[in-house]
């Protein structure tokens, strides 16, 4: 079974500009290639799960959100880091559904779609509805960065445990 740290994307990997999906606003937050690379070369797989619920609001596609990731990995291995392995989005909005955060339902795929342990896994996002997906996930641990904890510091913190 393979192991993975799953990422929220807009404010943990990315600067969070609000209903992001314009490739030329891709600004990764200080140290995030270094993070990625880090965590690679652990052996875990890295998987985004980002609600995206402006496609339901009509604000973008969930095409532009594809072209969006595309570019979020060219950009990556340009700068020497890895590319993210997988994007899992939830396009809902005031819908019951289960994979919108804090509902497990991305992860839940993506440990199904790529046979991942989730006990020897991690969640790292930026809100509290982040942390409670890999809580109801059944993750190892989740993290939630802030202004004194990037996903650098976790990666290093995860790094080290191993």
């Amino acid at each position: 079974m393979n192991k993975c740290v799953f990422l929220d994307r807009d404010g943990t990997i990315n600067v969070d500009k609000g209903y992001l999906y314009l490739p030329s606003d891709l600004d990764f937050i200080s140290g995030v290639p270094k993070a990625l690379k880090m965590i690679k070369n652990k052996g875990f797989m890295l998987i985004v799960v980002s609600n995206q619920s402006g496609i339901n609001r009509g604000k973008y596609t969930v095409n532009d959100v594809e072209i969006f990731h595309n570019e979020m990995n060219k950009q990556l291995i340009a700068r020497g880091s890895t590319a993210i392995d997988a994007f899992y989005i939830c396009p809902h909005f005031n819908q019951n559904c289960d994979c919108r955060k804090p509902l497990p339902g991305m992860i839940i795929s993506a440990a199904k779609d790529y046979n991942i342990d989730l006990t020897l896994s991690y969640m790292i996002g930026d809100k509290e509805t982040d942390v409670l997906a890999g809580q109801n996930a059944g993750l190892k641990k989740s993290y939630r960065v802030d202004a004194n904890h990037s996903l650098l510091f976790y990666a290093k913190l995860i790094c080290r445990w191993l």
